[in-house]
């Protein structure tokens, strides 16, 4: 089985481990995932063999994809999702990709923020996959070499201000808040023969209890190796960077022509397509303060499991 990543903080300390039964310290200084992943690998490995375990009652769990990784982001890439996002459920003719920014990562246990004017805030479990090399020049990513671009696995949660991103019809600033992607609790370095495992992983995410996403990745439209081609051709990639692969249906959010035709049109004032949509939306289960979510991706067999992230919805204070 692979290897779980773990970063963690002990008292002012902040440090790398294996987690197994026990959570295993990795010897040397690593301040970044992408440090780790270039030049600490035999570290990483050997951290069992180190005996040196670190009492996880002790300890604070830290997103372990760091703040100098950039966040891609692909949207609408499962079908059903795109049928209650206002689209066809077919799969559209190019891939719609997007950022969020690195100062949105956090813990799989923080609480998550709500902004003071945020009034439909939402969910969206995401396989996220962590790049195992740099790409400065275009590449064809296939199955069989898959494997070779890919270094882990990870819980990821696209925290979403639909009324931000909607009526204002920009993604990256709806979904850049700070701490809206909570990461881990660890990530799932692959080990030779799991490649396979991308489609064959189920995604499950309820809010106080009730299930509201579940998905197998076997469904994703544009696929991992269709993915990083296309990005190969566009622009650079580094190791360590952070690919969210998609959210499935179930999300709170629900366009569709009547809404949308007031988004775009131009003799409405923003104050009116505010409140309009808010109106549209506020009865679909948007979270709420006190609200707590909880993802899970594992595989089927159980083979390959990526833990459990748990955060809850507090509201910020507005500034007066």
């Amino acid at each position: 089985m692979g290897i779980k990543l773990v970063r963690f903080q002990q008292g002012h300390l902040i440090q790398w481990g294996v987690l197994e039964d026990e959570l295993y310290v990795i010897n040397g200084s690593y301040r970044t995932l992408r440090n780790i992943l270039t030049t600490g690998m035999e570290d990483v490995v050997s951290a069992k063999q180190s005996g040196h375990i670190v009492n996880q009652a002790d300890i604070t769990i830290l997103s372990p994809v760091t703040d100098d990784a950039n966040i891609y982001c692909q949207g609408t890439n499962y079908s059903a999702h795109r049928v209650e996002a206002g689209f066809s459920q077919q799969k559209p003719p190019y891939n719609l990709l997007f950022t969020k920014a690195p100062s949105t990562l956090t813990s799989a246990s923080a609480n998550i923020v709500c902004p003071a004017h945020v009034r439909l805030l939402d969910y969206e479990i995401e396989l996220g996959i962590i790049m195992k090399q740099d790409v400065t020049e275009t590449v064809e990513v296939t199955e069989h070499n898959l494997k070779d671009y890919i270094a882990g696995l990870v819980i990821t949660n696209d925290v979403s201000a639909r009324d931000v991103q909607i009526v204002e019809q920009q993604w990256f600033k709806g979904k850049s808040y700070r701490g809206f992607c909570p990461t881990g609790p660890y990530i799932y370095l692959l080990e030779d023969g799991e490649i396979d495992y991308l489609e064959k992983l189920e995604l499950h995410l309820s809010v106080n209890g009730e299930k509201r996403q579940k998905v197998k990745t076997d469904q994703l439209l544009f696929k991992p190796t269709e993915t990083l081609t296309e990005m190969s051709s566009i622009f650079d990639l580094k190791t360590g960077d952070l690919i969210l692969t998609g959210t499935p249906a179930g999300v709170g959010l629900r366009l569709n022509a009547d809404i949308l035709g007031i988004i775009y049109d131009n003799s409405i004032s923003y104050g009116e397509k505010v409140e309009a949509f808010y109106n549209s939306q506020k009865d679909n289960g948007y979270l709420q303060p006190g609200d707590v979510m909880r993802l899970e991706i594992k595989s089927e067999d159980g083979v390959i499991d990526l833990g459990v992230q748990e955060n809850k919805i507090v509201q910020a204070v507005a500034v007066k």
